[in-house]
């Protein structure tokens, strides 16, 4: 009998952590898009990352030629349909752009370093990011050495 009632109250419990946990994540909860802010968080990780590549030599010299405002809208486009936001990508296809600018794989990585920083930053979720990682991976052959 003893053990009977106990039983409840550990479970009790548990789920009382459970949920208090789940409660404390951030964003962890609705579409890949929400849990990036939408098109406000998109906007603040845009920006992010472009202070993060202005201050890296290893990227900078990259956006020397780059119209700085036409870039930004556009990245902030293109991730918005990579999560599923109710956007539409107005820029050219990721070979066209990166053609002629001769990125190399420590760039690149450089590039990728700086997105999971700035996803850190703004706490959005480890699975959102490992989500979003999974889909912008694909267009690797696009951007390098072309």
């Amino acid at each position: 009998m003893t053990a009977h009632l106990r039983a409840p109250a550990w479970i009790g419990l548990g789920m009382a952590l459970l949920l208090g946990a789940c409660a404390s994540t951030p964003r962890a909860t609705g579409s890949l898009y929400a849990q990036f802010g939408e098109t406000a968080g998109l906007s603040a990780l845009v920006d992010s990352l472009l202070e993060r590549f202005a201050d890296d030599p290893r990227i900078a010299p990259k956006f020397a030629n780059t119209n700085i405002p036409r870039f930004r809208r556009l990245f902030v486009e293109h991730l918005c349909v990579i999560l599923d936001g109710p956007c539409t990508y107005t820029g050219d296809d990721m070979r066209e752009v990166h053609t002629g600018l001769d990125i190399s794989e420590a760039q690149f990585n450089a590039v990728v370093e700086h997105l999971i920083d700035a996803m850190q930053a703004q706490d959005i979720p480890q699975t959102a990011q490992n989500r979003l990682i999974a889909r912008l991976a694909p267009m690797r052959k696009d951007i390098i050495y072309h």
